[in-house]
This record gives structure tokens, sequence and C-alpha cells, in this order.
């Protein structure tokens, strides 16, 4: 049997794909599939997701004219075999490195991007936009969204779904259902009839049975519109999409090229209103260690193809996330009315510990975080103690909630901020920059940082002690820095902070983890013979002011140091400062924050380099503000 010829070799663009038969888009797939594993072997990232829509992707760019036709991807992980096929794959092996590849979707970076994506639930939205700005100006080309089931819980999907219908009449959404949530398995049938229903003659019968029933007494009219809908639902499932004012079309193995390309075929040709496609996959389809795994290798370090052995860190300290769960499920061992929240991420939060340990006290909400924050503050309003524990970029999904719902009624909510500050190769996406700002310009709010894991501790501690208004603590993604933690931390006094060092000449004053680059900024000082004192804030709000002014009054400048944007915890500082007098003694103060910009990815050491946020640049704005010639320039954008 001679050789197969290699078909991913020939694909420069999905121009490429238009011609292809069936049997070479099969081979197509299973090669997308294998270079998609042996690229995220090498570089990390989202893999089952990937893996799930390999067919769905390589079925979408062969029907559809892309890039005139628009795709957009939802959450936008899934999208590296999408990168392969679009004249990425030559720099495939940079994503989610510096200089490199995006893990999601970025409209910089290819025109197949027409839209960014890295949260859930956006895509029926942007693709809604698109649809009208193309009625708008009259052109005929198609608008897709593909979104996975887990987004599905979002809200926003749902509105969306319900302005479609009054704004445009062509749209295809495809629902990626690859946790069989939804239908049960599917086969031959129901692949059958989707083509079936999603093609002209039945669609043109259709039309005709609207027009005889239309010129039937109004009674009748209701009375037959109801038994077609009942009859197409008992046959598709669709009925809920169909009250949206969508077709339903579905469900469908999404794994099988010849019964999906017909499908899409005959929705791009025919579909005359808005168009929901269900289309059921595996996730982390075609390779066993994905399907054998719980979470189906959705998020993997570097790992071996054979064995799908991950790299491990070679760092034996606990990650923050670890020791957030483990001291969350000591302190609810002595105190039953402590209750966990997290919105769809149980293992990215650690809350899938704790819900071992008290699985009717935990509530995962779905891809919802609005709503998780709403529900928190019922909790907390009828006399419990909930934490809500989301990444910090994610909370910003429910921010307005945290004003109206829980900081205006002073409720006890418990806000577990992971993900805080920069996150490396998930870029600014997923970077929780901006926490302090939006949570420390809320009156009553007691805002925290950890410095480190057993400072951690206590601050969960804190958490469960406030019993009167909201608090929130951050931390960062990753490990600790091996410091010993109490078997029970005790809470800390509110708004006050802690020297760490003493010394006389400057004054770093940090919030959160970058206490240790201060520490070690402090030894470099001292080297030069300037002496430093090192703080750890602790507080953001409410500050501790006998503290700050103890630091202004004993140095000639001040530094504070922390991982957010402008606006944040050296902003509330200068506010200080300036309302005590004490820049009017001349006292030289800079506020060290991230660079004024989105900083896409990077490893995370270099990240901080560039923002000016490690030792040297800690040292470099000292010296600056000493006034010392020869400071080393600022190493980072604005």
């Amino acid at each position: 049997m001679p050789p197969v010829t290699p078909l991913l070799d020939t694909v420069r663009s999905p121009t490429d794909t238009r011609e292809f038969t069936s049997p070479q888009l099969r081979q197509l797939a299973d090669e997308l599939r294998a270079e998609t594993i042996d690229v995220v072997s090498t570089t990390g990232g989202h893999l089952g997701a990937g893996l799930g829509v390999v067919e769905l992707t390589v079925a979408l760019h062969h029907v559809f004219d892309t890039p005139r036709d628009i795709v957009i991807w939802d959450v936008g992980h899934q999208a590296y075999p999408h990168k392969i096929l679009t004249g990425r794959r030559e720099r495939i092996r940079t994503l989610r490195q510096g200089g490199g590849l995006s893990g999601f979707t970025k409209r910089s970076e290819s025109e197949y991007d027409p839209f960014g994506a890295a949260h859930a639930a956006t895509s029926i939205s942007a693709a809604l936009g698109f649809a009208a700005a193309r009625d708008q100006r009259g052109d005929d080309n198609k608008v897709i969204a593909v979104i996975g089931d887990g987004s599905m819980s979002a809200g926003m999907a749902y509105e969306a779904m319900n302005n479609a219908v009054e704004t445009t009449k062509q749209l295809i959404v495809i629902l990626n259902d690859n946790d069989m949530s939804i239908a049960p398995p599917v086969g031959g049938m129901s692949a059958y009839m989707a083509r079936l229903v999603s093609g002209g003659g039945y669609q043109s019968l259709r039309k005709l049975g609207k027009q005889v029933a239309g010129a039937l007494p109004r009674p009748l009219q209701q009375a037959a519109r109801k038994a077609e809908e009942y009859a197409r639902g008992m046959v598709t499932g669709g009925t809920l999409f169909e009250e949206l004012g969508f077709y339903y079309v579905g469900p469908i193995d999404g794994h099988d090229l010849d019964a999906l390309v017909p499908v899409l075929k005959n929705i791009r040709d025919h579909a005359d209103k808005p168009v929901l496609v269900h289309v059921v996959t595996q996730k982390g389809k075609g390779y066993a260690p994905a399907e054998g795994a719980d979470d189906k290798l959705h998020a993997v370090a570097k790992f071996d193809v054979v064995t799908g052995k991950q790299a491990k860190s070679p760092s034996n300290a606990p990650s923050y996330t670890k020791v957030f769960a483990q001291q969350l499920i000591k302190q609810a061992e002595r105190d039953d009315k402590i209750i966990a929240i997290t919105a769809a991420m149980p293992s990215g939060t650690g809350l899938d510990l704790f819900g071992q340990a008290f699985p009717s006290r935990t509530f995962d909400v779905g891809i919802a975080e609005q709503h998780a924050v709403t529900f928190a503050a019922g909790l907390a309003a009828d006399g419990m103690k909930p934490f809500c524990a989301l990444y910090s970029t994610f909370l910003q999904r429910g921010y307005d909630q945290v004003v109206h719902d829980v900081a205006i009624q002073s409720l006890p909510v418990r806000f577990a901020m992971d993900r805080a500050g920069l996150v490396g190769a998930d870029g600014a996406t997923h970077a929780g920059s901006f926490d302090i700002g939006y949570m420390g310009a809320l009156p009553g709010m007691v805002l925290m940082a950890a410095s480190d894991e057993a400072e951690l501790a206590r601050m969960i501690a804190t958490a469960v002690a406030i019993d009167d208004r909201p608090s929130a603590f951050r931390y960062p993604r990753g490990e600790g820095v091996g410091v010993d933690i109490p078997d029970l931390a005790e809470p800390l006094e509110i708004g006050k902070g802690r020297i760490v060092r003493e010394g006389s000449a400057v004054a770093i004053l940090s919030f959160g983890t970058r206490l240790q680059e201060s520490l070690k900024a402090a030894d470099a000082l001292a080297a030069r013979g300037l002496s430093a004192t090192v703080a750890d804030a602790r507080f953001a709000k409410p500050l501790d002011i006998d503290l700050i002014l103890r630091l202004a009054r004993g140095h000639e400048a001040l530094i504070t140091v922390e991982e957010g944007a402008m606006g944040g915890f050296g902003a509330f500082v200068l506010q200080a400062l300036a309302e005590h007098g004490a820049l009017d003694r001349g006292l030289r103060v800079r506020t060290l924050v991230l660079p004024d910009v989105f900083q896409d990815q990077d490893k995370p050491e270099a990240m901080y380099a560039e923002a000016g946020l490690d030792a040297d640049g800690i040292v470099a704005a000292a010296l600056r503000a000493l006034g010392v010639a020869g400071a080393p320039a600022a190493n980072r954008r604005a």
C-alpha cells in the first residue's frame, strides 16, 4: 500500500481546503489533531478543548469563505487548530511565549481572528454586531459564532440570542456541546434528521405550510403553529432555541465530517433566520490521556506525548490556590456558616478540595459571575459567611453587583481574588491588573493583599471574622515562597501593616507578593551604602495611616510597590500623604505600578522586569528618587 501523502503541509490558508473530498477532509483532521498535540506538548496551554473541535474547525473553513465569512470562537482557547489552518503554522510553537502567538484569538494577529476572546459567552453578542454591520452595508457574507455549552451557562449568551431575531435574518450560532449536558448521545438518525431539516427542500415545505396556515382562521393558525413546533421539538429537542427565535438544527456528531459538512452547507445556502446548530463533540478527542482525564487535559504544562505525563514545577512550596483551599477548609471545620462559591472554576480556585470536604456548602454557579456575587449577597444577608472565589479578571464581570448588591448594603461577602497581578502565558486577558483600584474605590470595603502564603492564611481568618462589611483579599497564580503556615491562622488587626526591615534613607512599602523583590532591592541598596526600610502594607483599605506617616517622617524617599494598574494602592497612599500634609515637607514619593498598557504574554519574571516591579526596577526607582547620579532608567512601557 503506497504511503499517504500529508495534506496539512499543502494547506497555507483555508482556501486550500475548499476542494478537498470527504476522505481528504478526514485525513486533514487527523493530521491537524496530531499537530495540535505535538505543539501543546512543547508549549503547554489549553489542549482538550482544541482537540474536541478539530473536525468542526476543518468543516467551517472548508464550507465557509473565511475570512470574508466571519467565525468567532468562544472562549478562544480552543482555537489552536484554527490558527494552524489560517497561516500561522510556522509560528505555532511560539504559542503563549514572549513575542509569540496568543493562546486566544487576537485581532492584531490575523485577519482570521475578527474578534479577540478569552472570557466566556461574548461570541453571540459580537457576532450579532458583525451581522448588523453587514446588514447596514448591504453585504451578504455569513457570520458564525462558535460557543461552548459551558459558556451557555452565562446570561450574556441568552441576552444576545433574545436580541438576535429583532436584529438580523442571517446569523449562525454553533453550540459546541462537549459534555453531553444538553442532548443524549447522537448517531446516524439524528445526523440524518439534522441534514433533512437544514436543507432547502424542508425549509421550502415549511414555508408553504406557513402560507397555507396563514389563510386559515386565527384559532386554526395558532393550532397549526403549535403543532408544527411540537413536532419539531419532539424530533430535534430545540424548543428552547426556537422560542428565542432561532431555527434549531441538531444534535449532530461534531466528529463526523460526512454529517457535519452537508449540514453547514445547507445552512450557508438556505437559512433565512438566525440558526443554532447543535454539535456534540468530545473534549480531548483522539488523544487517550486526555480522553481518560477528568478534566480532559483542559490546561496543561509541557508533557510527554506518548504518556501524557506533564512536567512538574521544581518548587516545593504549595501554590497560593492550594493554601487558600486548605485554610478555608480548616476555618469551615470550626464554622458551619462558611459557604464557598465559584463560577465554573472549582479546580482553578481550589474549591474542588473544599467541595470534597463540604459538598453541601460548595456551589458552582457556572460561568455566571454576576449571579455568583448576588447569590453570595443573598447568603450574607441571611447570616451565612460566603466566600466568593473568582479570578480577579473574572470578577470584573460582576462589578456592578459588587457595588449595588454587596457594598451599598454593607453585606459581609468575602471575595477571594485568585490570579491577582500578572499571569504569564495567558496574557492581558487573564491578568489581575485592576482589582485594587476597583475594589478599593468602594466605601466600607476591606481590601488585603497577601505577601506570602502565611499572610494569605491570616487574611482568610481575618475575612471570616469580619461580619459587618464586605472584604476582599488578593493573591497570585503560582507557588508561594516556602514560609511556614500556621496550623490555624489568627486574624490580623484591621488596617495595620508591619515593618519587615528597618532602615533610614528610603522606605519601600509593598502591597502583595512583591515584598520578596522589595527585600532583594533593600539588599542591593545596602550594597550601595543606602539603608532601606521595607514594610508590608497588608491593607489597601483601610490604610495604615500611622505606618505611612511614620515612613514619610523617617525617610528621604518613599517607594510604593504593587502588582496592579494605576489608580490603586499607590494612589491611595498619595491621597493620604496629601491629606496629612506629608508631601509639604519635601518627601520624594514614587509609586511603582503596572505600566499603562496591556502587556502581552511572556514569562512572569520577564513581564515584571518590563514593568519595573522586580528588584532591579525598585532599586532604580529608589536611586532616582534620592537623586543618585547615574541611576538606571526604568525598564517599563507607559
